[in-house]
């Protein structure tokens, strides 16, 4: 059975509360495209206690292929030395690539080397060097953009390559089957019976699966980039819209504007998180959202369980 979802570990910002964790997020992402090679367990922005969160939410080490970390504030990256020891106490056989904002690299070594211990798991940096910035997964593209926020900050974009879904009544009507529908697939086009058939007819697009992970960041134009068009947006929401201009001077969003990005740009599911602990009550972030999104809208809590949207 194929699985995408987010396991949401943490959703409170500076500072954790009794009911929220710091940040923490977890995707799991199956190798369902043609051509992949492997799935990716990705962990987002791994905040203080986001160790525990994994056992808590039933998130393994071993499941981690990938972490990405969009800025070195403590919110985001505090639960980094506890992870990286879990991969070699846990004996992780695969590597594990590191993406972090290459010109805070000093903040990832320490924070890699924070305590002794003995190091077997291979963990490979692959810094963010510049704005757009993309790597190859083999299950698609993840691209960093920069955003606006007192410290070198990236979101994130995962995007699966678009595909063909083959029509079996089309290939049945002109009579291909067997290894043939792998040389068409290859080549565009095939002789049958001293017919052309192009893969056009006997086939359908099937678009590639999106998700954006934008964390602390104002308003810009590369919020907007990162969200085009994404079946899951997972993006702060720091502040409610009477703390507007708060939310501007530190570089933070309110839920009126994540919401609005949402609406502007098409996207299917919208995650909220990343919340001030002056807020205490989840419903006030729905209210807001709703006057701007009146799609698929969820308010995270910890531990929750996100299913990336059915393909279209």
């Amino acid at each position: 059975m194929s699985l995408r979802e987010l396991v949401v570990l943490g959703t409170a910002s500076q500072v954790p509360t009794r009911h929220r964790n710091h940040n923490g997020y977890f995707l799991h992402w199956d190798a369902q495209s043609s051509g992949a090679t492997a799935a990716e367990g990705i962990l987002f922005d791994p905040g203080e206690g986001t160790q525990r969160q994994m056992l808590r939410a039933g998130v393994a080490a071993s499941d981690v292929t990938r972490i990405c970390v969009t800025h070195f504030h403590g919110d985001h990256s505090l639960g980094l030395p506890g992870v990286i020891q879990r991969l070699s106490l846990d004996r992780v056989a695969h590597p594990v690539t590191a993406h972090y904002p290459a010109g805070d690299a000093r903040f990832f070594d320490r924070l890699r080397h924070a305590t002794l211990f003995h190091e077997t798991a291979e963990l490979r940096e692959e810094p963010v060097e510049r704005d757009g910035h993309r790597f190859d997964l083999g299950i698609g593209t993840l691209e960093a953009r920069s955003l606006r926020h007192p410290v070198e900050t990236y979101g994130y974009r995962l995007v699966e390559p678009d595909t063909r879904r083959m029509l079996p009544d089309a290939l049945a009507r002109h009579g291909i089957r067997g290894p043939a529908v792998g040389q068409l697939l290859r080549a565009g086009e095939l002789e049958v019976d001293g017919r052309r058939v192009s893969l056009d007819a006997v086939s359908a697009p099937r678009p590639g699966q999106r998700l954006a992970f934008v964390m602390d960041t104002g308003l810009c134009d590369n919020v907007f980039a990162l969200a085009e068009g994404v079946d899951l947006l997972v993006i702060e929401a720091t502040f409610l819209s009477a703390d507007v201009a708060l939310a501007a001077e530190v570089g933070h969003l309110t839920a009126a504007q994540a919401a609005h990005v949402a609406t502007e740009c098409g996207v299917r599911r919208l995650v909220l998180t990343h919340f001030s602990q002056r807020y205490d009550d989840p419903a006030r972030f729905v209210d807001e959202a709703r006057e701007h999104f009146d799609g698929d809208l969820v308010v995270a809590e910890d531990l929750m369980r996100v299913p990336v949207p059915a393909r279209r």
